[in-house]
């Protein structure tokens, strides 16, 4: 696509992109919000700076890519139930995103894309990894293609939502998570690229394997997609975006940076089902 109402610099031959001279925290047009959601399939994770949102403005620029999920386990402030607030201090016990993985992929519709801003960010560290799922099973031995192919995995927010809960003293007796299957290779919806769909926090077994066989396949896969090879690295300055496909992109926040601050809010669009 021709990308000419963005100014875009790529920063590997995986992935990711800087969308520069846009603001975003105002109304766009039609055509660029087309060029940014191209732009997303193709690079898999855009990143603007300089980006003072509020909640409103977080939510209208997610709103022009689908509707907006509401997180399974976390409540957003009053009157936005959209927003996911992101927060760590000195105080946490454990934060978002400490494993690779996938927003909400145990979803049975899973987001298309997730809208982080930081407003506050430590003096140095709270950078976040983002690795390509295409380019991980571009990759692969063409067996190993043949022998995904038709396997499905199952997602589960079980083990993730009450580990959380219980560190941070939130009682979830009775509360029901998500649970999914999905295929383990999947076709994006824009790019049309093959790319694996598993994650290290969601993911549990493989469904048409035994027990020991799929522990072993989604351990080999969850360190192949996870290579230096296919990562890019993002610093963080303050009213910094990321917008990420989950489709696309494994992602991974780094704690290196207790007790200092790192505060933002996030939003998730919408997506559909997972096509093999």
């Amino acid at each position: 696509m021709d990308y000419d109402t963005l100014t875009l610099r790529p920063i590997s031959p995986h992935l990711g992109a800087e969308v520069r001279d846009i603001d975003i925290t105002r109304p766009l047009s039609n055509r660029q919000v087309e060029g940014l959601h191209h732009a997303l399939g193709h690079f898999g994770v855009l990143f603007f700076r300089d980006q003072r949102f509020d909640f409103d403005s977080q939510k209208r620029f997610g709103r022009y890519f689908g509707d907006l999920d509401i997180h399974p386990n976390t409540p957003g402030p009053a009157g936005h139930p959209e927003i996911l607030p992101i927060h760590a201090d000195a105080t946490t016990k454990m934060i978002a995103g400490e494993k690779w993985h996938s927003d909400v992929s145990c979803f049975q519709e899973p987001p298309l894309g997730s809208i982080l801003h930081l407003h506050t960010v430590p003096p140095s560290g709270g950078d976040t990894l983002f690795a390509s799922l295409g380019a991980a099973y571009d990759a692969l031995s063409p067996r190993m293609k043949t022998y995904l192919e038709g396997l499905t995995a199952h997602h589960s927010g079980e083990r993730n939502y009450r580990k959380r809960n219980r560190l941070n003293g939130v009682d979830d007796r009775g509360r029901v998570f998500p649970e999914a299957d999905h295929p383990v290779v999947i076709r994006h919806p824009i790019s049309g690229r093959r790319g694996l769909y598993v994650n290290r926090l969601f993911t549990t077994r493989i469904n048409e394997l035994p027990e020991e066989e799929g522990e072993a396949l989604l351990r080999f896969l969850f360190e192949h997609c996870e290579r230096p090879d296919f990562q890019i690295r993002f610093q963080w300055q303050p009213d910094s975006v990321a917008f990420w496909d989950n489709r696309a992109v494994l992602h991974l926040a780094i704690w290196d940076y207790y007790p200092q601050v790192r505060s933002g809010s996030r939003v998730t669009v919408k997506g559909g089902r997972i096509a093999a």
